[in-house]
């Protein structure tokens, strides 16, 4: 009698689980809800770095980037559905192959032994010279993994990556990161090409279509259903000013362009948008998502949620219907004390949107 239980039950969990998968295959991926990371290829400062910098730490800073990520292709298995990257240009390479906080704290642990970072390439760090540890030397080293992943997985579901280039003005060591330009913005496209593959990548050419811009096909939701974007990655370029404008120069509707950008509502590049506070903007999103432009949000930042064990910011995002909710937290901290964690009620990352599914 128990293992006939037993056996109904499992079956129950299986039919289940195949209804899931089938009510989202058949939903665009504008009608889904996904968790994923925030800064998703980023380790843990070391012990002694963050020792040091914490007696310097005037503002209290340091422990809003206190936290960490298991490598990237097990948050796949786990089931998350987006990622973060940021990516600094390093044209001639070795830019950032010495981080300056090592000349002020003593380490065991290597940098780079493999010197990746002294040839020319697209880098993967979070803070240059302090946040310097992570997964990923390259971008190059990052797309081989995910492109590995993704053909032994074949029949994933679309992956977003929302992607930072990172540049600006020089920091408290005098190390000015590289600013980009359309040739680098260029070679950024080409990189996803070379090492991910055109054909895993969902681009605004395909969304576009036969429409006269980007936006009216967003607005028409011209975007594919997840059954036919199995295998596919969708980036979304994390800028709204001029590294933006500089990537869209020429393109109009992002034609020939490997990523989408985060453009203002009602423009011809407009179709993933970031807005990142759902308790401000809940019913903001709500409408958008119901235009069918796809929103990117936050459960958590700072590391503010997980201290204080604060759910409301997560609540709100997932209410507001933003497609791409990311967290630190999708497991809880072992930097500091607190069971937080995120994830939908079936302990899964990935669900039928409460906006727009239908």
């Amino acid at each position: 009698m128990k293992k006939a239980v037993f056996l109904a039950l499992s079956l129950s969990s299986i039919n289940l689980l195949w209804s899931q998968s089938q009510n989202l295959d058949n939903l665009k991926i504008n009608e889904i809800q996904v968790i994923g990371s925030h800064n998703s290829y980023k380790k843990a400062i070391l012990p002694e770095v963050y020792s040091y910098l914490a007696k310097k730490d005037t503002l209290n800073f340091l422990p809003r980037i206190q936290y960490e990520h298991i490598p990237i292709p097990e948050q796949l298995d786990l089931g998350l559905r987006n990622l973060e990257i940021d990516v600094y240009a390093d044209s001639k390479g070795g830019k950032y192959a010495h981080p300056k906080i090592l000349d002020l704290v003593k380490t065991t642990q290597a940098f780079d032994p493999e010197g990746k970072m002294k040839k020319p390439g697209y880098k993967m760090i979070h803070i240059t010279d302090i946040d310097y540890q992570t997964w990923y030397y390259t971008l190059e080293d990052c797309l081989k993994d995910l492109k590995k992943w993704s053909e032994a997985h074949p029949d994933h579901d679309p992956v977003f990556i929302t992607l930072e280039p990172k540049d600006g003005k020089a920091n408290k060591f005098g190390t000015e990161p590289e600013h980009y330009t359309s040739k680098l913005f260029d070679d950024l496209d080409n990189e996803l090409k070379n090492y991910l593959g055109k054909d895993k990548i969902i681009t605004p050419d395909d969304i576009r279509g036969s429409y006269k811009t980007l936006n009216e096909a967003v607005l028409s939701k011209n975007w594919p259903k997840v059954k036919d974007a199995k295998g596919k990655f969708v980036f979304v370029l994390d800028n709204n000013s001029e590294n933006r404008d500089l990537y869209a120069k020429d393109h109009p509707s992002l034609k020939g362009r490997m990523i989408f950008t985060n453009s203002t509502p009602g423009t011809p590049e407009a179709a993933i948008l970031f807005m990142n506070e759902p308790q401000k903007d809940s019913s903001k999103i709500q409408d958008l998502v119901k235009q069918g432009y796809i929103i990117r949000t936050r459960a958590d930042a700072d590391t503010m949620e997980a201290r204080s064990e604060d759910y409301s910011r997560f609540e709100k995002a997932k209410e507001s219907g933003a497609q791409i909710i990311t967290t630190d937290y999708y497991l809880p901290s072992k930097l500091f004390k607190s069971n937080f964690k995120i994830s939908f009620d079936n302990k899964t990352y990935e669900r039928k949107n409460p906006v727009n599914g239908k």
